[in-house]
């Protein structure tokens, strides 16, 4: 059987990135391909539990705690869902993954980015995606998409957000992650995602 793909999708709140997965998904889906559209944290039925103590809860969170009980949501996913399903040849696209820890506790909470790519890979069992997309926006439009009732998360700030931005951005080279234009009208985001991965997928 043939071994599937895992692309991942990453960016900062408001950038647009489950709309392009669903979009991808969808034209995936109509060439034939199987495929799982999943999400971190929170897409088994113990992570729901990490993400209500992660998203749900505005209490105070030390960053330690959110950097553990992301990567507990995450070994759990990645052996639950992902795991399988790559083994049965399926293309999983994943709406975040151990990038938005590296960026979100590593170096917009200040832990190291170091660090948690250390605790990602226990968790993920040295897993590695073939593909992450940084869908990149502004500020201006990422906080006009953030929903009127954020959740702890989304409601850090500007200042935090900017600093997610930056660091996805100074950290793609590093990492090899490809970071897309994610401002402009829906289909124009798209196109630049099939190229980004159509040399993956593409069944012709």
């Amino acid at each position: 059987m043939t071994a599937g793909r895992f692309i991942v999708f990453e960016g900062g709140e408001g950038s647009g990135k489950t709309t392009q997965l669903r979009g991808l998904a969808q034209r995936l889906r109509d060439a034939g391909l199987n495929v799982v559209e999943t999400f971190e944290p929170g897409a088994t039925e113990r992570g729901r539990a990490f993400r209500a103590a992660l998203l749900d809860d505005h209490r105070p969170l030390d960053p330690r705690a959110e950097l553990l009980l992301m990567n507990a949501d995450r070994a759990q996913h990645i052996s639950e869902l992902v795991t399988p399903a790559l083994a049965s040849g399926s293309i999983v696209l994943c709406d975040r993954h151990a990038p938005s820890s590296i960026v979100y506790q590593g170096a917009a909470r200040g832990l190291g980015v170091e660090l948690v790519a250390e605790v990602c890979a226990i968790a993920t069992q040295g897993l590695v995606p073939d593909r992450v997309l940084v869908l990149d926006v502004g500020e201006q439009v990422a906080a006009a998409r953030r929903p009127i009732r954020p959740d702890r998360i989304e409601a850090a700030g500007t200042e935090f957000h900017e600093r997610v931005r930056a660091a996805y951005r100074d950290l793609a080279p590093r990492f090899g992650w490809f970071v897309l234009d994610g401002e402009g009208a829906v289909d124009a985001v798209a196109a630049r995602v099939w190229d980004a991965v159509a040399d993956l997928v593409d069944p012709r």
